[in-house]
C-alpha cells in the first residue's frame, strides 16, 4: 500500500528494523552510510535495493535533512553497488518510488537497482 511521504519517520518499518539486524536481508554491500541488499521479489536478474542508514523517510526528506557527508555517501553507495555487480558498461536503472502516485510502499528512503538484462522503457504507457 503506497505511504504518505510527508509523514513521521516510523521506526518500526521493515527497513529500520532490518538496519537493526532484527530481521535478516541478504547484504551485498554496506558502509556507515548505507546498506544494500538483494529484494525479496526481484524484478530483474539484478535487483538490489539501497537504503540509507539514517531514518529519512523519502527523497524530499533526505534532501532537506541529511547532511552533505550522509548524501554524498549514499550516492556513492549505490556507485559502489552498481560498479560489484558489473552493471555500468551493460547499463542500468536506479528507481526510487517517493509518496503515494509513485507507489512508495516503505516509509524509509530507498532506491532500486535494476539491472541485467535490457530493462525496457521506463513507464508503461
Amino acid at each position: 500500500m503506497p505511504i504518505n511521504a510527508a509523514v513521521a519517520y516510523d521506526e518500526n518499518n521493515v527497513f529500520a528494523r532490518i538496519l537493526r539486524g532484527e530481521i535478516p536481508a541478504k547484504t551485498v554491500y554496506e558502509d556507515s552510510f548505507a546498506l544494500a541488499f538483494h529484494d525479496i521479489a526481484p524484478r530483474a536478474p539484478v535487483h538490489v535495493l539501497v537504503i540509507p542508514k539514517g531514518q529519512y523517510v523519502s527523497w524530499d526528506d533526505f534532501a532537506a535533512r541529511a547532511s552533505d557527508s550522509e548524501i554524498a555517501g549514499f550516492v556513492r553507495a549505490v556507485g559502489t553497488v552498481a560498479r560489484e555487480h558489473k552493471l555500468v558498461e551493460p547499463g542500468y536503472r536506479v528507481l526510487a518510488n517517493i509518496g503515494g502516485h509513485g507507489g512508495q510502499e516503505v516509509p524509509h528512503l530507498h532506491v532500486h537497482l535494476f539491472g541485467g538484462r535490457p530493462l525496457g522503457p521506463m513507464l508503461a504507457e
